[in-house]
């Protein structure tokens, strides 16, 4: 077993903010842990690391109790970027952390090249912009080869462009043989890297089967929006458009018959972007509406 939580409770003060979470990994996959600010995904994942400790129940990670320093080696926690110092250069953090885990020099470079980073890395953190700071601590998590990968808001800050790279990294972790857990709030990302969510409410976890609310959309890059858009509607396609081109949703039409519509009367499809979403759906259940929560332990 990778991670086992079992019968988590955590107050502050009168405030009950983990209701007996429990939980287990048992293989390696990326798991994405969901819920509003302020519904206890940090302090949950602060646990399961040994940062905070929970007034009862018990964290096992890789076989070992989470209280015993040595999981470190084989686990790292991406947490906010609090945790970089201002006067330090990116390197200073990597080579610190490199020197507990018995990192070389070259395993730092290959690091800060796979997220192109190598640039500022001699650059003290205090003129880092938030994009930077979020490279440097996924640097940082990444850099001990870890078999649990904990990752705490890792898209925060990113414009799109880092945000494909991170997500690419994370599938390539994953690929390996890393599991990965992570909260975010950016449910779009989320569904492109992985189906196994929890959703944290009320301080307890729900098991969702989130194929149920999974919707497949396209993007179509097209040569004229415009043209396109009038023979869509001229044949009784179900579509919208967006500044970028035309969105249809595979439940309104088959994207083949409209493909072939465009292609009939000369529009070019110069590209066409697959999304899958899911937890966003499931996501407007839980919060938006009102919804109970159960009480079952989650296994995945």
């Amino acid at each position: 077993m990778i991670l086992s939580v079992d019968n988590i409770h955590k107050s502050y003060g009168k405030e009950k903010v983990l209701k007996g979470i429990t939980f287990q990994i048992n293989h390696p996959q990326i798991i994405a842990l969901v819920g509003p600010n302020g519904s206890g995904k940090s302090t949950l994942l602060n646990i399961i690391t040994n940062i905070l400790t929970a007034d009862t129940g018990k964290v096992t990670v890789l076989g070992n109790s989470n209280q015993d320093p040595h999981i470190f080696r084989d686990i790292a926690y991406m947490q906010d970027n609090s945790v970089l110092y201002d006067y330090l250069t990116g390197y200073d953090h990597l080579q610190f952390i490199g020197d507990m885990q018995g990192s070389t020099k070259q395993d730092i470079n290959a690091t800060t090249e796979k997220l192109g980073i190598t640039q500022y890395m001699n650059k003290k953190v205090k003129k880092y912009s938030l994009g930077m700071k979020q490279h440097l601590l996924l640097a940082m998590a990444i850099l001990n080869k870890p078999k649990l990968l904990i990752l705490d808001e890792p898209m925060n800050g990113l414009d799109p462009t880092s945000a494909i790279l991170v997500r690419d990294l994370l599938i390539e972790l994953h690929a390996k043989g890393t599991t990965i857990l992570l909260s975010s709030h950016n449910l779009a990302e989320i569904d492109r890297v992985t189906p196994s969510i929890l959703f944290l409410k009320n301080g307890k976890l729900m098991e969702e089967d989130i194929s149920k609310y999974e919707k497949t959309r396209y993007f179509l890059t097209v040569s004229d929006k415009n043209a396109a858009s009038d023979i869509l509607k001229e044949n009784g396609f179900l579509f919208t458009t967006e500044d970028e081109g035309i969105q249809i949703y595979q439940k309104d039409n088959t994207l083949q018959a409209v493909l072939t519509t465009l292609e009939n009367e000369g529009i070019t499809i110069h590209d066409i972007d697959k999304q899958v979403t899911g937890s966003e759906e499931r996501y407007k259940h839980l919060f938006v509406e009102d919804s109970e929560v159960g009480d079952a332990p989650i296994s995945i």
